[in-house]
């Protein structure tokens, strides 16, 4: 088993952007006002260092690096196989109302020749996810990133949302979930495939 480097053709229009730095000292001062808004006294004891701590987990949130160059690993004989890579968790925020979301990630794809690091699934989760988010544009770029990756589109993508912003506020339903799938080239047009993606993706959501 051979290990090289993917190197997918660059494409303008899926480049991962990463946000402005975080001006924590700014976030800080607004965190204060906000306190001060709501009728609490962002001096009191217990709310002193809150303004702090918030700007600097909003620095953390946003500090998400990008990837370096993939590891692929040639498989002749693996080429047209089934890959499901599941159980991916991330956190993101909405970027309507700035209220958490949780995404279970499940990723599929077909090996033509050589089979993908499986960590790299990961790093593009995450670092699609930390930025102000909707969980349907989540989904195509995770699906675009990864078909940029192995240089075909045999991709699909299966997301499940858990919103603060639905179970939270509006109509306060905890155990809503958003389901979302983007899926290309022989998943998209294969019946048989995209099921049996879909029956492996989904199999333990079903179960939570």
């Amino acid at each position: 088993m051979t290990n090289v480097l993917c190197t997918p053709a660059p494409s303008e229009s899926r480049a991962l952007t990463p946000p402005q730095p975080v001006d924590t000292e700014r976030v800080a001062d607004l965190i204060s006002q906000l306190l001060t808004a709501i009728g609490e006294d962002p001096t009191r004891e217990g709310l002193s260092d809150t303004p702090a701590r918030v700007a600097a987990w909003w620095r953390s949130f946003f500090s998400s690096e990008l990837s370096a160059t993939p590891t692929c690993f040639t498989e002749q004989q693996l080429s047209g196989q089934l890959v499901v890579v599941g159980g991916m968790s991330v956190w993101s925020l909405c970027e309507h109302h700035l209220l958490p979301m949780n995404l279970d990630v499940a990723v599929g794809y077909l090996p033509d020749g050589e089979v993908v690091g499986l960590s790299k699934f990961g790093r593009i989760a995450l670092q699609r996810a930390a930025r102000l988010q909707v969980q349907e544009r989540f989904t195509r770029q995770v699906a675009d990133e990864i078909a940029d990756v192995i240089g075909g589109n045999d991709v699909a993508v299966a997301v499940r949302g858990t919103h603060l912003c639905m179970s939270a506020r509006g109509v306060r339903m905890e155990t809503a979930r958003t389901t979302t799938v983007q899926a290309g080239g022989r998943f998209e047009c294969d019946p048989v495939l995209s099921q049996q993606f879909l029956t492996i993706a989904t199999a333990g959501w079903r179960e939570s």
